[in-house]
């Protein structure tokens, strides 16, 4: 024991070597400090919070609290190097500001973790494909690392925050310049949002971007678009307001989808009906009500010009054109793959050198897209089979093997 203090004695006149003493036993009280939160107390809240919450627990403690736990040493160092025997005065306040700083910059880290956690637990809620919040939590963090930096930037040079913020003002021209993206990505992330012009799940389409599939996710300065092809178009979220694009939303939730397609019909096989040929539409059922009421509309017609002693050529006559789009007209009433309760005509469009167009307007009752071109294909496969029944033919542009036929007809004939 009188060993001991005859050398506790001798240091004080070596008070370099007690400043380095303190040091070291700061260093490893700083050190145990450390190692007691890390092993003891975060197994302890771990445990504790698992079995209340489970998975928000799981994320709550590695996204806060493990985190926070990182404070613990830095305020050992903060509050025991003021007992460092000898430590100069400027020494001291550079440890005491280094500690600041990071005890700074662990506690913005925290609530940026919590943050994270918000979304995370909001992003569960079906409200959130609506309403994204994941720009705002975006926004939040530039505030958060924003206000970290002057004040870890202030306490380092031990000077106030006020100080280095009024300096700013003198900055404020080329910080618009440097967060110009930053700026216009906000205020179209919440255009974007509070108008309800995208969701998360969204059919969009942007063909200037080569964009056309769901949208994936909607960050503050990107919006993620999963095309068709399983690629993925990043857009800048300020394009979707300076740009259009068609989201196909309201056809989704309408429960039906449009079809809208035209045959091109020969024009030259455009004829009245005869009398025989009538009758023998008669067979297709789909037919009775528009046969029986042109029957009855037409000899109502015809009887007053024939006692007003027209000629026979003013009277009106069943059309080969005619009565196939009333048929069209009918199987699509029937067909259980189109919506009954939404427009459903059949029309002819202005006729073309090609041909006149015949076109189909109705909705497929379901929105699934393999589903809609299945009952699209299956209504054109009948339409297109029963042309010859009505003595009708599609337009079609000679081929190579039409006029190899006709050549060969002519050279026959010429022999």
């Amino acid at each position: 024991m009188l060993e001991l203090d005859q050398a506790l004695a001798g240091l004080n006149d070596y008070p370099y070597l007690q400043t380095l003493i303190g040091l070291a036993l700061l260093a490893a009280l700083a050190v145990v400090v450390n190692w007691l939160t890390q092993h003891v107390l975060l197994r302890i809240v771990r445990r504790a919070l698992s079995l209340s919450l489970k998975d928000e627990a799981e994320l709550f403690f590695r996204e806060v609290i493990a985190r926070l736990a990182n404070v613990a040493p830095a305020i050992v160092v903060y509050q025991a190097v003021l007992v460092v025997p000898h430590l100069p005065e400027a020494a001291e306040t550079v440890v005491r500001n280094v500690a600041a700083a990071f005890m700074i910059l662990t506690v913005i880290l925290a609530i940026t973790g919590a943050l994270n956690l918000f979304n995370a637990l909001y992003s569960r809620r079906p409200e959130s494909r609506q309403r994204p919040i994941k720009g705002y939590i975006q926004v939040g963090k530039i505030v958060l690392y924003a206000a970290a930096a002057i004040l870890v930037v202030a306490t380092l040079l031990d000077r106030s925050p006020l100080l280095l913020i009024s300096g700013l003002g003198a900055m404020a021209a080329v910080l618009l310049l440097v967060f110009k993206d930053t700026i216009l990505s906000l205020v179209a992330s919440v255009q974007l949002t509070s108008n309800d012009m995208i969701r998360v799940g969204d059919w969009i389409e942007m063909p200037q971007l080569n964009a056309n599939g769901d949208v994936i996710d909607l960050a503050l300065h990107t919006v993620k678009i999963q095309n068709f092809d399983k690629t993925i178009t990043t857009i800048p979220t300020w394009r979707l307001i300076n740009e259009s694009f068609v989201n196909w939303r309201g056809m989704q939730e309408s429960g039906g989808r449009r079809i809208m397609r035209a045959i091109l019909l020969d024009q030259t096989a455009i004829r009245f009906l005869t009398p025989e040929e009538r009758e023998g539409l008669k067979r297709f059922a789909l037919l009775d009500v528009y046969l029986g009421q042109k029957d009855k509309e037409l000899e109502a017609w015809n009887e007053s010009l024939v006692k007003s002693g027209r000629d026979p050529v003013n009277t009106r006559r069943l059309t080969n054109v005619g009565t196939f789009r009333a048929y069209v007209q009918a199987y699509l009433k029937v067909h259980p793959g189109i919506a009954k309760e939404k427009t459903l005509m059949v029309r002819q469009r202005d006729p073309t050198p090609e041909g006149l167009p015949l076109e189909i307007y109705a909705f497929a009752n379901t929105v699934v897209w393999e589903d809609y071109e299945a009952i699209q294909s299956d209504i054109f496969d009948h339409v297109l089979s029963i042309l010859p029944e009505f003595d009708l033919r599609l337009f079609q542009a000679p081929t190579g093997r039409d006029m190899r036929g006709l050549t060969e007809k002519i050279g026959g004939e010429a022999r």
